[in-house]
């Protein structure tokens, strides 16, 4: 509905929210966020969320966090997103997880735990979260903070790249390439670099140029023209 009418779908969404609509409450919180068919207002965004949050929506508490990390709408605090994220993972919601984890892992508002990080991505993958899935596939592939077991964390890494994660569909690259599965590779690193914003195709550029293999080399200059192409886009 918002690709057909931004604009008219915004309207309806600010009458069902004001009708205390809980999920529609929820969704002018987002839209408000990105400025989508309506004019952006992250304070007023900031506000909605919480309305949301205080009547039980999982996915508004994740957005309180996420606000309260980025300074949207507020001053940047990562403890208080720390709290929202808490609240929403403990309730079930493997986003809240994922992003609990991810301060967890840095350190970020709270003290660092990585066996908890790893334990809540663990969680959120076995959810189904693509994002979860591939860092589970990072600390069993280096062994960090478990046991190292490279066929789990490829298969994590599968999973997560089937999900759509480009971080994902890189890493499953990697390994395809390392198991000289080069075609399968190829099709993989593609995936990712369709997916991937600029700063990380940046990053990954400077891995892929070090292959080993002269097809993922050559794969390096089109990371980069594509990571120039998002770098120029205008909103």
């Amino acid at each position: 509905m918002l690709a057909e009418s931004p604009a008219r779908a915004a309207q309806a969404i600010l009458l069902a929210a004001g009708a205390n609509a809980l999920e529609a409450q929820a969704l002018l919180g987002q839209i408000l966020l990105d400025g989508q068919g309506i004019a952006q207002d992250q304070p007023l965004a900031l506000r909605w969320f919480g309305i949301a949050a205080g009547r039980g929506h999982l996915m508004a508490r994740n957005m309180l966090g996420r606000c309260h990390e980025h300074g949207w709408g507020c001053a940047a605090d990562a403890a208080v997103a720390a709290r929202h994220y808490r609240i929403a993972a403990e309730a079930g919601l493997d986003w809240a997880m994922y992003n609990l984890a991810n301060l967890l892992a840095t350190g970020r508002g709270v003290t660092v735990d990585q066996p908890q990080a790893l334990a809540l991505y663990r969680q959120a993958a076995e959810l189904g979260h693509a994002k979860s899935m591939n860092l589970l596939g990072r600390y069993l592939e280096e062994g960090r903070h478990c046991c190292a077991d490279p066929d789990a964390a490829f298969d994590w890494y599968r999973r997560s790249a089937q999900g759509g994660d480009f971080r994902g569909q890189f890493s499953f690259a990697s390994v395809l390439a390392e198991r000289s599965n080069i075609q399968e590779a190829l099709v993989w690193y593609r995936q990712a670099m369709s997916g991937g914003h600029a700063v990380f195709l940046e990053v990954a550029a400077q891995t892929l140029a070090n292959a080993s293999h002269t097809a993922i080399q050559s794969m390096a200059l089109e990371y980069k023209k594509r990571a120039e192409q998002l770098a120029g886009q205008v909103d």
